[in-house]
């Protein structure tokens, strides 16, 4: 089991289970000091994670990078996102209050309309093992098979490294299945591959009942001819231009993972080729072999990785070599026309997080550009490797797991006409004056594959570039504004308290706060009845009269 009780040095020691397979037997005091969260280095506090089979699969599938805790959003907005778009699944997460707060927000950014669960914990509910129990509690509640199909339940960055055993949930209640997943922010290095942690168990589970018997029609089964599985979040209209690309060759888009229903992993599955277009969906991969399907790298982009990709995925599906070569003239000739309509003869920076960023990179180098450098915070993988090669044999440097500050580094050392990159990447290139986008909203949400890939990215990066001069202009009328002294927040020393008017004066006198009467006879009873209070008011140093009767009697009555 289960639990991993952290020692002063940080050793991970498992602790047995209970012996009925309930709750985990209780961790010996000290978790909770052991400041186990996204914000620490808690992949050196758990070591290998080899006392924690969860954490320690993490660590095989997504090997860290030169920075030890995530550079952009919190992992777990990855894999919250995929679940709320599928259809009748409820996603439920168990962490830190303020990180189940900040979570939520992805539920109302893209207009999901549905609630996410929380099962929260305390310091005792988490050694006792009692947060276990509250989360198999909160499944048997949430099950109603007329309102789902499945419940995701999340582990976030403490119940991951305290070792609560999702895997012991119920696989099923009352018809709906149980699907635990477990996203740490130190052991999935971004957004991007969260979204492969819950891909990857639900295929896993989707394989698993296929295997055992028939399942649920597909709602758009296609049974005419073999399909291709796209592994990967894409811009809603590339699967129509890649299923466009394949149809000379009698092949079809099938489906796409992540998965909008959960019979649509079925179809998934039962697809003659699988295409990593993102190459870090390890897991997935992982499914579709076991499944016994071939897996095809890359991507359709440009003149010459269209035609690889195309060539490749005929091979792989048995498609006739006479079949495969009329689709490879057909996309080449449409290709070669958008990017004649659309030169980029500028350089170019990309960086991104989102594991597209190689191959946006081969379309704007078929499209004329240069482009020093290519920045991704994934890692590099089998299905990555010809994507990078074609590159570098084009003078570009190829950086995995690149960091911020590499990222900075070089725009600055390369002077690129635009930068492409990540918030902060963009804003450092804006404040040096050089044109720059963000590459989730303005180049991954439009089409990067085949034709229209290559004809809609030249207008928006040009349009970006004709603005240099316009930049300049405004860094030169805000020159010196935010800057320094002038930076808006921050000290440069340390802070002093600003001490009040009475508090100064009480420095003045030596410490004496009180003026007038002896302060032994000053008021200091809160509860001291109005009459008395009146009395002592107008008995005071600097009262002008000694008020009556009615005077105390108009103020009680008052």
């Amino acid at each position: 089991m289960s639990g991993l009780d952290l020692d002063a040095k940080g050793a991970g020691r498992a602790l047995p289970m209970a012996a009925d397979g309930g709750a985990p037997s209780p961790a010996e005091p000290g978790l909770e000091g052991a400041a186990v969260d996204c914000h620490g280095d808690a992949r050196e506090l758990v070591g290998d994670g080899s006392g924690n089979p969860a954490l320690a699969a993490l660590m095989d599938d997504y090997p860290r990078g030169p920075h030890e805790q995530p550079q952009g959003m919190c992992p777990a907005f990855g894999s919250l996102r995929v679940g709320l778009r599928m259809r009748r699944t409820a996603t439920v997460l168990s962490g830190s209050a303020c990180c189940v707060y900040g979570l939520t927000f992805t539920s109302h950014f893209y207009g999901a309309r549905r609630t996410v669960g929380y099962v929260p914990f305390n310091s005792e509910s988490l050694v006792t093992g009692a947060l276990f129990e509250d989360i198999k509690q909160a499944m048997h509640d949430l099950a109603d098979p007329e309102q789902y199909d499945a419940i995701v339940m999340t582990n976030l960055c403490i119940p991951t490294a305290s070792g609560v055993p999702l895997d012991l949930l119920p696989d099923q209640i009352n018809g709906v299945r149980i699907v635990g997943i477990d996203v740490p922010g130190f052991g999935v290095p971004t957004h991007a591959e969260a979204k492969d942690v819950l891909s990857g168990a639900v295929l896993r589970r989707a394989r698993l009942e296929a295997e055992q018997g028939p399942v649920a029609r597909p709602r758009t089964l296609i049974e005419d001819r073999p399909t291709v599985t796209l592994l990967g979040e894409l811009f809603p209209a590339d699967p129509m231009g890649i299923d466009a690309l394949l149809s000379p060759m009698g092949l079809a888009v099938g489906a796409t993972v992540p998965s909008r229903e959960w019979r649509e992993l079925y179809a998934a599955l039962d697809c003659a080729v699988g295409a990593a277009v993102h190459p870090f969906y390890v897991r997935s991969v992982r499914e579709l072999e076991t499944a016994g399907r071939p897996i095809v790298g890359s991507g359709p982009v440009g003149v010459e990785g269209t035609t690889r990709w195309l060539e490749q995925v005929g091979a792989a599906a048995g498609i006739a070599a006479d079949r495969v070569g009329a689709a490879v003239d057909r996309a080449r000739t449409a290709v070669a026309k958008a990017l004649e309509a659309a030169p980029l003869e500028r350089r170019i920076q990309v960086s991104g997080y989102e594991g597209s960023e190689l191959l946006v990179a081969r379309v704007l180098v078929e499209a004329g550009a240069e482009v020093p450098y290519v920045g991704s915070a994934l890692p590099k993988t089998k299905w990555s490797a010809e994507d990078a090669d074609w590159l570098a044999a084009r003078g570009t440097h190829v950086q995995f797991r690149a960091s911020l500050e590499q990222d900075i580094e070089a725009f600055k050392a390369t002077d690129p006409d635009l930068v492409i990159g990540t918030t902060p990447t963009v804003q450092a290139g804006k404040e040096a004056g050089v044109p720059a986008l963000y590459f989730t909203n303005l180049v991954s949400a439009r089409p990067i594959f085949g034709p229209a890939g290559a004809g809609s990215l030249g207008p928006v990066l040009r349009g970006a570039m004709q603005g240099r001069e316009r930049l300049s202009r405004m860094r030169r009328f805000f020159e010196g504004v935010g800057e320094g002294h002038a930076a808006g927040y921050g000290f440069d020393h340390v802070p002093q308290k600003k001490l009040s008017a009475r508090e100064r004066n009480a420095r003045a006198r030596g410490g004496r706060a009180v003026t007038g009467a002896d302060s032994s006879k000053r008021d200091t009873n809160a509860t001291i009845n109005t009459r008395e209070r009146i009395r002592q008011s107008a008995g005071a140093k600097g009262s002008f009269k000694v008020p009556g009767p009615d005077a105390t009697t108009a103020v009680e009555e008052g």
